[in-house]
């Protein structure tokens, strides 16, 4: 029986604001007035957020994937939800018309400053951007560099109560050739270029080795810069003060794994409440699950932060588990980002990205509530799918989960192929393709794909159905289990478990493309109705 939906658009600057979901696999609200950690399972890394009145804003980094630089909204700092993206393709646009794994939107910084939202973004190809809007929802302006240069990365701003401006930024070896140094410019009063040279304000590599990162902020005289240090798995938070803006700083590590299970944990930003509460938001790097969000509660000793649970009194916290809910005068209703899609408005879940800028052909969604997707020829450049552009896929929401896709499947050309992929260094995916003699599904895997390894392909069954139901049911340690059904009750697994991996910079993502061989005025499509997450 077809699907009847009723749905309601909230519009708002051409951005789709969804309504309020609740993730069936993860939700860190316990409902009792605490919450637990991570209060975002999926992977939003490298967090910057602001206090704006009542709301809380937090962007994160985007790497290649398109709409890029997504804003999430809370209200109470543990309920989160994805209201936009800043970018919705990334410039130079014939650049990122191809994948550029670990390219594009590296850790951003945003700030609210004369009635307008500033984003500073890094691209260490290109160099550091701003984009402002008056609206968290947009319009952005154009991209602009504000400093242009190879490894430039980690920007962050600071409008001093001087009337002077200042960037603070690190640099990423793999381009610039030197690291773990972070430097302070001066800019324009306006914020949107850098007129000083770089001052080297800190150097880690004796006690902050890979120190990156940095946030700046101001408070009772002092300048701080908080940033991350030792490395994305074991490093810590460092934080870095001093009453003059170019130092010498003083140094201390604030927050560290200590005997918590949480590791690396850094990077992320200082948020206050109305009720005068302190709290700190930070990633933790969890394989393939990305970098996970945590909230940590944080006071001020001594003109220094203390984040986390500091047990023997020595200033450096460590990450809490189960804690109270922040303060915000209110309680909020419980609320998680998107993940479960019935395709029933006129925009794509914002939950979706591409590997790389999209072409309009790509898909389409349809007034009678599905996905279309049109098979798309792939340029010879293109050997496998880690690099396939026209991946549409999703973070993973949560340790423990299944994805299932129910699909109409309408080839016109032979070679035209459908699948559902869990995408990484390792990759795997389960796929029905039109041959001479009909519809098979099959199962392809490749271990190292991210150094060009070949992939291995087992054939399952001859498929007669037009509607099919794909699925990969992700269990603890990221192991996958791939099955399909042509009537959802009776589900047939196909090949032995893979175990998804990271891919560059990125956590694995599950998700879906269509593709074919042949040139044509008239592609083959399919039809998704829906695309579900559950326990």
């Amino acid at each position: 029986m077809r699907k009847i939906f009723v749905t309601f658009l909230m519009i708002c600057a051409g951005i789709v604001n969804a309504q309020p979901t609740k993730s069936a696999v993860w939700q860190a609200d316990n409902g009792d007035g605490t919450y637990k950690n991570p209060v975002i399972h999926a992977d939003y890394s490298d967090p910057d957020a602001i206090r704006v009145g009542d709301d809380y804003y937090m962007i994160s980094s985007s790497f290649n994937h398109a709409p890029g630089l997504p804003i999430l909204h809370s209200r109470d700092l543990v309920n989160w939800t994805l209201v936009g993206h800043v970018l919705k393709q990334q410039s130079p646009f014939d650049h990122f018309s191809k994948v550029q794994h670990g390219g594009g939107v590296w850790a951003p910084s945003i700030r609210y400053h004369n009635n307008e939202f500033y984003i500073y973004y890094p691209d260490p190809d290109f160099g550091i951007y701003l984009t402002k809007a008056k609206n968290i929802l947009g319009p952005w302006s154009e991209s602009t560099l504000v400093a242009t240069g190879k490894g430039l990365i980690d920007p962050c701003p600071l409008w001093d109560d001087n009337g002077k401006t200042y960037l603070v930024h690190a640099y990423a070896g793999s381009r610039a050739g030197i690291k773990s140094i972070i430097v302070v410019r001066e800019m324009n009063k306006e914020g949107t270029r850098t007129i000083g040279d770089a001052v080297m304000v800190y150097d880690g590599h004796e006690d902050d080795p890979t120190i990156e990162g940095p946030k700046f902020y101001k408070r009772n005289g002092w300048y701080y810069i908080f940033a991350p240090a030792g490395g994305v798995t074991p490093g810590w938070q460092t934080v870095l003060r001093s009453k003059n803006v170019y130092g010498p700083y003083e140094r201390k590590v604030v927050l560290h794994q200590g005997s918590s299970p949480v590791n690396g944990p850094h990077q992320g930003a200082w948020v206050d409440t109305k009720t005068g509460e302190d709290w700190f938001l930070h990633f933790q790097d969890k394989d393939a699950y990305g970098r996970i969000v945590h909230l940590q509660p944080m006071k001020w000793i001594n003109n220094w932060p203390v984040i986390g649970e500091d047990k023997d009194g020595d200033g450096k916290g460590e990450p809490v588990l189960v804690y109270k809910k922040p303060n915000v005068g209110k309680v909020f209703p419980v609320t998680t980002i998107a993940d479960s899609d019935e395709f029933s408005t006129s925009k794509l879940g914002l939950q979706w990205q591409w590997q790389a800028n999209p072409e309009g052909g790509w898909a389409f969604t349809t007034p009678d509530g599905f996905l279309r997707m049109f098979s798309a020829l792939l340029t010879n450049s293109v050997k496998s799918a880690w690099d396939y552009p026209n991946l549409l896929a999703q973070k993973f929401p949560a340790e423990e989960f299944t994805a299932t896709a129910k699909f109409s499947f309408l080839p016109r050309w032979e070679g035209e192929k459908f699948a559902l992929m869990v995408h990484g260094a390792d990759y795997a995916f389960l796929s029905v393709e039109k041959r001479t003699d009909g519809n098979y599904i099959s199962l392809a895997s490749c271990k190292e794909a991210d150094k060009g390894k070949e992939e291995t392909v087992q054939d399952g069954s001859q498929i007669n159905s037009r509607d099919i139901y794909f699925r990969v049911k992700v269990s603890k340690g990221a192991v996958c289990t791939f099955s399909y059904s042509e009537d959802e009750k009776t589900f047939i697994p196909l090949g032995e478990n893979f175990v998804a991996k990271p891919g560059r910079w990125v956590g694995a993502k599950v998700g879906m493309f269509f593709t074919r061989k042949n040139k044509t005025n008239d592609a083959g499509y399919v039809n998704v109705d829906w695309f579900r997450i559950e326990r």
